[in-house]
């Protein structure tokens, strides 16, 4: 049974940082390319970020370049989102999403998810 369980969320001020964490169980996970996705309440699934298998190839949304980054340790089945410089319009439910795919930015595309992780930025 493939599991992806995410966590890190939580409050923070704006300009602050967080790290999530999303923890993959029941899947071969280094041959699965990895995506952080958000929902906010009343808005669609918005792509965050994407990272190939091996990590060598990183793709991020508009709304989050050169403040989010997207790492994976293969020998810990995790996937990492370092999250600086967070804006009050960050807040959202942060989702975990497998693909053995090439990475996307579509949620279609991905097969697992996690339940997701709670992140409040305020003001």
């Amino acid at each position: 049974q493939v599991q992806l369980v995410e966590s890190g969320g939580g409050l923070v001020q704006a300009g602050g940082s967080l790290r999530l964490s999303c923890a993959a169980s029941g899947l071969t996970f280094s041959s699965y390319s990895m995506g952080w996705f958000r929902q906010a309440p009343g808005k669609e699934r918005e792509f965050v970020a994407a990272i190939n298998w091996r990590g060598g190839s990183t793709y991020y949304g508009d709304s989050v370049k050169a403040r989010f980054t997207i790492s994976r340790d293969n020998a810990k089945n995790t996937v990492y989102l370092q999250m600086i410089s967070l804006k009050p319009e960050d807040t959202a439910l942060y989702y975990c999403a497998a693909e053995l795919g090439l990475y996307s930015g579509l949620p279609g595309d991905y097969r697992y998810w996690g339940q997701g992780t709670q992140v409040t930025v305020s003001s």
